[in-house]
């Protein structure tokens, strides 16, 4: 009940709309009553001609309502119900339209907002927390989930209130018409209950499985789109298909689990439906042979116990799609409740500009239990170019991580100009940074918005002025849509030497004073490899640059190289120092050479 609750938490910014759509569905429910108790002046007065006969006491106003209905002709009463009719259906008509209406905005309203939190929320969670998690299942929390938190709300929430009202008006009938009978029918009621409470707790179990499942075929969707070409060169395809195969199989599985359970509800509370109908239309029966009952009016009993039917089905149903969305709102809040690792200090200062070092104070970091940084102290002046090389895995792209706190040290701490990063605002620090990675992220957008991406507010002259620094100038405009040409998912249009260029146009546009370089030309052959180094030589001038290296020739002309090794600085100097003193860096460039 809890979670429910929390699910209807979304609905609270549109509870006006939901209170007035409550009030077209009272309407709408109570023309249904008066609609099914038309059948008493038309069965009794209209066609047979006979007086209604109800063994209540009446209300005075109902009373005198029925006196004159059976004073009346027979001919006067069908004008009557046929003007009533025509009354009755048209003002139903337009608050059944009403309620349909307002509430699937309300769902469709809930549905945007819940995306739209899911989405901010995952762009404000630090980069540990998609380490963790698969992109296919953060992609079905937002779709899958969603969707079925929107069936709850739009259609949910309105068969809840408006079968509700129905049972209760139709029930009312009964007990107002004849109470001893309605009681013992209403007795029948708790054996229809069972079997929906108990089913919905199962289908809640299961819609749990479900969309886990679900994240789990959106998962190996997304990785095989991504990884398609490794897919191809190594003649996976029937692999995954198979792989892929047997998720689809099991969620089939757990879903037709789900509908045939959801299916059941149907018949079991139709079954229980016709049994109490028949107990009282036999007892009924009875009573207007003994003339204690008109016949309209026991058609009335009748026909208001048995519309009960349809709003216990549909009730039924509805249960099991809220504990569905409750499933999927437990899974919704798993993500809006997670506490991002990276927090920005109460009172956090802006910094525009950086003018002394960058420090690192006995800086210790772990991935959960493996400690990769063992207390890093180092100073990198302003206009200084620091390389930072060693073995694959030593912590180099961490070290250098922490700048722009994409992590945080578990000890020790970053300083820029004498202050402590933790208490610079996040959006002023790395406004201050920009990084060229080997492994280039583009949108699939326009070169020109790629370009401008973070400087969105930016002329086509100074984009233009970016991308000739970056020797992009040249092949953007052989484009026929020039610098307006989409570029597909991830760039793919591009090569990986004209990425890596526009890559550079980007943070050249940003204008950074601290550059971090993650080896920009390793996965480039010889000739775009030449182009970007051109490129790089011209974003890194006049700045504070952090290069990690993978291929030690790049970084000879570094002022200053350090060598991580087992967490720590093994050695440090410049390229000749380093190679006079034949430790590791000596042995890793000796490595390189030979190949």
């Amino acid at each position: 009940m809890r979670d429910y609750l929390r699910l209807l938490k979304f609905v609270r910014p549109y509870i006006g709309k939901f209170f007035f759509a409550a009030i077209c569905m009272g309407f709408s429910a109570l023309f249904d009553g008066v609609q099914l108790a038309m059948i008493v002046p038309v069965a009794d007065k209209v066609l047979t001609n006979q007086k209604i006969v109800v063994p209540a006491q009446l209300p005075p106003l109902l009373a005198s309502l029925v006196d004159r209905i059976n004073d009346a002709s027979p001919m006067v009463v069908l004008k009557y119900i046929a003007v009533g009719v025509i009354l009755l259906f048209l003002f139903k008509g337009i608050f059944s339209f009403l309620q349909s209406y307002i509430m699937s905005d309300i769902g469709q309203s809930v549905v945007r907002d819940i995306r739209s939190k899911l989405y901010a929320k995952l762009q404000g969670l630090s980069l540990d927390y998609f380490t963790q998690k698969r992109g296919g299942e953060m992609i079905s929390r937002v779709t899958n989930d969603v969707k079925l938190v929107e069936n709850a709300v739009s259609y949910g929430s309105t068969d809840l209130i408006y079968q509700g009202m129905q049972i209760v008006i139709f029930l009312s009938l009964t007990f107002f018409i004849y109470f001893k009978m309605a009681l013992i029918s209403f007795i029948l009621v708790p054996f229809i209950a069972f079997p929906i409470v108990k089913v919905g707790k199962i289908l809640r179990k299961l819609s749990h499985r479900g969309q886990e499942k679900m994240a789990d075929i959106n998962s190996l969707l997304y990785e095989s789109i991504i990884g398609n070409r490794i897919v191809k060169a190594f003649n996976m395809e029937d692999y995954e298909i198979k792989k892929f195969d047997q998720t689809n199989q099991q969620y089939y599985k757990i879903s037709m689990k789900s509908i045939k359970r959801l299916l059941i509800l149907s018949p079991v509370t139709e079954f229980l439906g016709c049994v109490a109908g028949i107990l009282v239309f036999v007892w009924g029966g009875k009573e207007v042979i003994a003339g204690k009952l008109s016949f309209g009016v026991f058609g009335l009993f009748l026909g208001a116990l048995l519309s009960c039917i349809r709003p216990f089905k549909k009730i039924s149903q509805v249960h099991s799609l809220n504990q569905q969305a409750t499933a999927a709102s437990i899974r919704i809040y798993e993500v809006l409740d997670t506490l991002s690792s990276i927090k920005e200090a109460k009172g956090a200062v802006d910094i525009s500009r950086f003018d002394n070092s960058i420090v690192y104070e006995n800086v210790r970091f772990n991935y959960g239990d493996n400690q990769i940084l063992k207390g890093i102290s180092l100073k990198v002046e302003k206009g200084q170019m620091l390389a930072v090389v060693g073995p694959s895995g030593v912590g180099k792209t961490t070290l250098l991580d922490l700048i722009p706190r994409f992590y945080d040290p578990v000890k020790g701490r970053i300083l820029i100009d004498g202050k402590d990063i933790k208490e610079v605002s996040l959006k002023s620090l790395r406004r201050l940074i920009g990084i060229v990675t080997q492994e280039t992220f583009l949108f699939n957008d326009t070169i020109r918005a790629n370009i401008a991406y973070g400087k969105l507010e930016t002329s086509d002259k100074e984009i233009e002025k970016a991308a000739t620094l970056a020797h992009a100038h040249e092949f953007i405009t052989n484009f026929s849509s020039g610098y307006d040409t989409v570029i597909g998912d991830r760039g793919m249009k591009l090569s990986g030497g004209e990425r890596q260029r526009i890559a550079i146009a980007r943070a050249l546009l940003k204008d950074p004073p601290i550059l971090i370089l993650d080896e920009a030309t390793s996965q480039l052959d010889t000739r775009s490899e030449r182009i970007v180094q051109d490129a790089l030589d011209t974003l890194v001038c006049g700045r504070t640059v952090l290069v990690i290296a993978h291929r030690l020739s790049t970084v000879k002309n570094a002022q200053r190289i350090i060598v991580l090794q087992d967490g720590v600085i093994a050695e440090e100097g410049n390229h000749q120092a380093l190679l006079d003193k034949g430790g590791l860096y000596t042995k890793l460039y000796q490595m390189q050479e030979l190949q």
